[in-house]
């Protein structure tokens, strides 16, 4: 019985001392000391948290879960245990008061607040600190039309709710009772339970001057708080409305809440290229005043969004302890039942089971953020591709930590442990010198005791379509399959003929390792040295704040196959042309064959071969590439069933007698070496590029031009009347990302001498017009565009020069820098080029609204 105690002893601490945890939770109240820094009342040591929003007890979540037949407390378990999965420590809420409130502020006791009780109790289990904002003032509506919610917010907005004498009762109200509201789950009140360890009173409140107001509003909202007893911090939101920020540098508050959206929001399209620049720094506005220095610092919400890279939330973890922060929280994590659809916030995706590369990012960025002094500087990009045990690579999409007893990444690594005899935790996506994975899905590993280790594996997760463009519950961006994969262990103590057995509830697998391998299917299990005695090791074994048994991953997802693929747009004629697609719902025994025709050209299988992780690959052969318009079809063949033809999943194959095509077939423009490479359309690129003001004031259209072409319009407009001009520089710009355009002609970029711009303005004097090309390295290269009669520049690759690199789409808050300038700009080589820029700037004087149409711009 004592060496089962001892081991059941070893478990616990093996798997919750740095197992994606960062280690035994601290306990107790916390404080801000005279320098600003968040520390523990016990042990007087510093607070680092690091974690996500999740929203499920309120506004959309709420009710998408209902639609999709989820229990709402189910749900909140599952997710709550991949937070702890993936090693988090923080959760921040903004609660939607308009759901939990009527009109005067009083706390209303309803499915909702049960649901923010029930959430956390759970969160507590796990180890997981809270820290909640009261009052949203949002509707419940988004993304939906129409709100629903009975509260004081559903009649006062941002815009009064400080200044009208009502709402500011009603908000005194709320948080008298919220604060006094005992959890139903945990017997606690808001404001005693120890692991709320602060509040930020209200969430990206909207101020203008004059001053007053605003400071007697917060002062007020903090008195209220106080009045209840509550003794521990009160953040407040500093970054939203920046003109005012003196009034909040004098209020009665303990802490400033910041946000960071590096490439904006809501795109409307997944955001390619690099954009590790765009979170190279987090300069804080106000260092060097008193009143901000004596004050801690928290990121309430933080997101790289519309992107999928797996390589941003490490960099900005890095920057937020640059900063000097010690609490951030991503917004906003994606309950599982509705994670396929990314339906939530469109803009937002991040989910264990559905973007597990990303996922794993997040457990990285939080060993970043734990074990990263605060407010120490770092080395800046490029050269801050590594720091500490982490490492970040664009031209890889990895995310790595590696550190002595662990092994994380995001991608296939090369690189081995520092330390592989001393490993104790991997988690990965992909495969590494020590787990060789077929995949897509992220697996867990944790040494319970020497020869001992628990294996997790999630199911595969592939995606079908953009998950940031429209979404809807009626459609899929990302599949499940449950299938059934190769999987090499290179763990010396494990062995070679190393044993599996399922702990999860129903996964009855018993497997014996040959040379390391062996095949597995999603589920928890244990691994033991061959000849261990197992048997102290159950599926109820407690493992810190888990159970080694537990498992949570979403069913497979129904319905047909599918097939996800961009064709480039050109390729050389009679060179070879290699085609990948992603293809859902075939097995390794399906046949899977691309068909490609010419126009009105004979028609050929070629069949395509797994590259494993559902991605597929043919190469069309030089003898077919001749100068024309390639035409092809992706076929899906499986034993007694009808063959499948993408796009559109028709049945039969474009080589039956019968065949009509339903859905346009990919095509592909075969040309000469030496034709000219368009790399923006606006006819037929608008939905693909980002096009914005540099302010609030200035936005796009696409209008037509004199020659019926459609062109992108750039709008720069005069100040208003009463208001101070602009300030000089950028006022509008186009980004588009060229790898599409570019990879079918990398072997010609060679001939290309000059870029042919079609350009037009309503004020031709008064436009400043600027081209850059951006490397994969992010070094801009920019030309100066001199408008000329006729609405056609050419502009040569000779003129271009090393200039500052334009950050846009804008990072928000505002205040953050708008440009980047590299260490180092190496010679210009156009192999290396993958976006390009079209910038306005703002002219010196302005007296009507500037428009400036471009049309296209091409390499000649």
């Amino acid at each position: 019985m004592l060496r089962c105690f001892l081991l059941s002893l070893g478990v616990l601490l093996a798997f919750s001392t740095r197992a994606q945890t960062p280690g035994t939770p601290p306990t107790g109240d916390v404080f801000v000391d005279a320098h600003g820094v968040l520390r523990w009342q016990k042990t007087k040591r510093e607070v680092a948290l690091f974690g996500v929003n999740y929203t499920a007890p309120f506004a959309y979540s709420y009710r998408a879960l209902g639609q999709v037949g989820a229990d709402r407390e189910k749900a909140i378990d599952q997710d709550v245990y991949h937070l702890s999965r993936l090693g988090l420590d923080a959760f921040r809420l903004h609660v939607w008061d308009i759901e939990i409130t009527d009109t005067l502020g009083n706390l209303q006791q309803n499915d909702h607040l049960r649901l923010l009780d029930y959430l956390i109790s759970k969160l507590k289990a796990r180890g997981i600190k809270v820290i909640l904002t009261p009052i949203a003032y949002w509707g419940n509506a988004y993304p939906e039309p129409r709100n629903t919610g009975p509260g004081f917010s559903s009649i006062y907005d941002k815009g009064v709710a400080y200044t009208n004498p009502r709402a500011i009762k009603a908000q005194e109200n709320y948080l008298g009772q919220l604060l006094n509201h005992r959890n139903q789950y945990t017997g606690e009140r808001y404001r005693q339970d120890p692991d709320i360890i602060a509040y930020e009173v209200c969430n990206e409140p909207h101020y203008h001057l004059p001053l007053a107001p605003v400071k007697d509003f917060a002062n007020r909202m903090v008195a209220a708080m106080r009045a209840t007893g509550y003794t521990k911090p009160i953040f407040y939101n500093i970054s939203e409305s920046p003109e005012v920020h003196d009034a909040l540098l004098d209020a009665n508050v303990q802490g400033f809440s910041f946000q960071w959206y590096p490439e904006n929001l809501v795109a409307g399209h997944e955001l390619r290229g690099n954009f590790l620049p765009y979170v190279d720094q987090y300069p804080l506005p106000y260092k060097g005043d008193a009143r901000f220095e004596r004050r801690a610092k928290m990121v309430y919400e933080f997101e790289s969004a519309d992107v999928l890279q797996p390589i941003m939330y490490p960099s900005m973890a890095r920057s937020f302890r640059a900063a000097g922060f010690q609490w951030a929280t991503q917004f906003a994590y994606d309950p599982l039942g509705i994670a396929y659809a990314n339906t939530e916030y469109q803009t937002h995706y991040l989910n264990l089971a559905y973007t597990p590369a990303k996922a794993l990012s997040i457990l990285i960025a939080s060993k970043v953020f734990h074990e990263m002094p605060r407010a120490q500087a770092g080395p800046r990009y490029t050269a801050d591709s590594v720091f500490g045990a982490a490492l970040v690579s664009y031209r890889r999409q990895l995310s790595e930590w590696n550190a002595p007893g662990e092994f994380y990444y995001t991608s296939n690594t090369i690189d081995n442990p520092v330390k592989p005899a001393a490993l104790r935790h991997v988690a990965g996506v992909g495969s590494s010198p020590v787990v060789q994975y077929g995949g897509s899905g992220a697996y867990f590993l944790d040494q319970l005791a020497p020869g001992v280790w628990r294996l997790e594996v999630m199911p595969d997760a592939v995606p079908v379509s953009d998950p940031f463009a429209t979404p809807s519950l009626r459609k899929a961006v990302t599949r499940i399959e449950w299938n059934e994969q190769p999987l090499t262990l290179a763990l010396a103590e494990l062995g070679a003929d190393f044993q599996l057995k399922g702990l999860n509830e129903g996964n009855m697998a018993q497997a014996q390792a040959s040379g390391g391998k062996l095949l597995v299917r999603p589920g928890a299990y244990l691994l033991t040295k061959a000849g261990k005695d197992a048997r102290a090791w159950t599926a109820q074994t407690p493992a810190g704040p888990r159970q080694l048994g537990e498992f949570v991953a979403p069913p497979a997802t129904a319905g047909p196959a599918q097939v996800r693929h961009l064709p480039v747009a050109q390729a050389t004629a009679g060179q070879p042309l290699n085609i990948m697609a992603t293809v859902s719902g075939a097995s390794s025994q399906d046949t899977v064959l691309l068909v490609a025709q010419h126009y009105f050209g004979p028609t050929r299988s070629l069949p395509m071969r797994s590259l494993g992780a559902n991605t597929w690959s043919a190469t069309v052969p030089g003898t077919l590439t001749y100068p024309g318009l390639l035409r092809y079809w992706v076929v899906l063949k499986r034993a007694g069933q009808p063959a499948l033809t993408f796009p559109g999943g028709q049945p039969g194959t474009p080589r039956d007698w019968d065949f009509y095509p339903a859905t346009t077939p990919w095509q592909v423009p075969l040309v000469a070496a030496t034709a000219p490479l368009p790399l923006f359309t606006a006819a037929l690129d608008r939905d693909a590029v980002e096009a914005k003001g540099i302010s609030w004031m200035n936005w796009t259209d696409y209008p037509t031009t004199a020659s019926g072409a459609l062109a992108l319009r750039l709008l720069v407009n005069p100040a208003k009347a009463g208001q101070p001009a602009p300030e000089a520089g950028p006022a509008s710009a186009l980004r588009a990302y060229l790898g599409s355009k570019t990879a079918g002609r990398v072997a010609d970029l060679g001939n290309f001498k000059e870029l042919l711009v079609k350009v037009s303005s309503n004020q031709p004097a008064n436009t400043h017009l600027r081209l850059a090309l951006v490397t994969r390295d992010a070094v801009a290269y920019e030309a100066t565009v001199p408008l000329a009669a006729g609405g056609e520049v050419r502009v040569p690759l000779s003129a271009l020069r090393a200039a500052p690199l334009l950050l846009t789409p804008r990072p928000y808050p505002g205040f953050l820098p708008l440009t980047y300038t590299p260490v180092a700009s190496p010679a210009f080589r156009l192999a290396e080029v993958e976006v390009l820029q079209v910038i306005v700037d703002q002219p010196a004087s302005l007296t009507e609204q500037l428009r400036v149409d471009v049309e296209s711009v091409t390499l000649q």
